[in-house]
């Protein structure tokens, strides 16, 4: 069997080809050119339109014409320690806060059963049952839950079916969790988060979990370390990573959101009704870049916690 031989023509030296070569040979030009258009685009589009906005919080707003001062002041940031004002930060962070424990309280059992005992097809289906409510769009699972939680709703028909009508009617009955209906509560605007959020709780924990060495925690219990000692000076510190990267998106997704509030939950605001409503019906810009700056900091604030904590050692 012959082998044939074909005549290649020789690439041609052009201007792109040098280029080539020269980027090839420089590792770090090449990883400049590669990072240079999207860093652009953060920087300038993304970053530069958000520090615009929270710019607007050192200016003011004139009362009589409604137009915006552009003068340097503080008066619209220490609007934000108005009682009114500091209720509605206080009150989203305490609600981030009671969602992101929830989420931690369902998501880690899950994610131990997923990581510890199911085998592969288990876990295929696992991956699927927690991803499968991300498909489907966030509009339509909030006013779905809206039609659960209505006082002739599903659950309240279920409770009444199990003779929890009575406990359901007194704990709407407490001041501050309670309402007239599940859909117009606290109560419901914390499930619907949690119902929202859980995914994200549960996928950075299970692969926090897939990390703990099985010899370890055989090697605990031959020392005779009970379950909950086990969970608390072992399993825990080690899925500790995880549990805080998921607390990071419970906590500021909650932080953020504006729609589940506006469409489940009482008439209190929450800070990101606050920034809709004076940018956009009372536009007051100076005031909704001071609300916005709330956020950011609560979060630059939980970071820092975190990291002092020695959660993010192991990521």
């Amino acid at each position: 069997m012959s082998l044939a031989t074909f005549d290649l023509p020789a690439p041609r030296d052009g201007a792109l080809r040098r280029l080539s070569d020269r980027l090839v040979r420089r590792a770090r030009l090449l990883t400049l050119v590669l990072l240079v258009p999207p860093l652009l685009w953060l920087g300038l589009i993304y970053l530069g339109s958000l520090f615009v906005f929270l710019g607007q919080s050192i200016f003011s707003i004139d009362e009589f014409s409604g137009t915006i001062v552009r003068e340097p002041t503080i008066t619209t940031l220490l609007e934000l320690f108005r009682p009114a004002n500091y209720d509605i930060v206080l009150r989203t962070v305490g609600i981030s806060a009671v969602v992101t424990v929830l989420c931690v309280v369902i998501a880690f059992p899950v994610a131990y059963y997923a990581a510890r005992y199911a085998g592969p097809r288990a876990k295929a289906a696992f991956y699927l049952a927690v991803m499968m409510p991300l498909w489907s769009s966030y509009l339509v699972k909030v006013y779905g839950w809206k039609l659960l939680l209505a006082k002739e709703g599903a659950i309240g028909w279920f409770a009444g079916r199990l003779g929890l009508g009575g406990a359901l009617e007194a704990w709407l009955a407490l001041p501050v969790v309670g309402g007239p209906s599940l859909s117009v509560s606290y109560t419901g605007m914390v499930l619907v988060f949690t119902y929202l959020w859980l995914p994200f709780m549960i996928l950075p924990v299970q692969a926090a979990l897939e990390r703990v060495p099985k010899s370890l925690i055989e090697a605990a219990g031959d020392l005779g370390a009970s379950p909950a000692t086990l969970f608390r000076t072992v399993i825990l510190p080690l899925a500790m990573p995880g549990v805080v990267a998921g607390a990071i998106f419970t906590f500021s997704l909650t932080l953020g959101d504006y729609i589940v509030p506006q469409i489940i939950g009482t008439s209190a605001l929450v800070l990101g009704q606050a920034v809709y409503m004076q940018q956009g019906t009372a536009g007051n810009i100076p005031l909704a870049a001071a609300f916005s700056l709330v956020p950011i900091l609560v979060m630059a604030l939980f970071l820092t916690l975190a990291k002092r904590t020695g959660a993010f050692d192991a990521l």
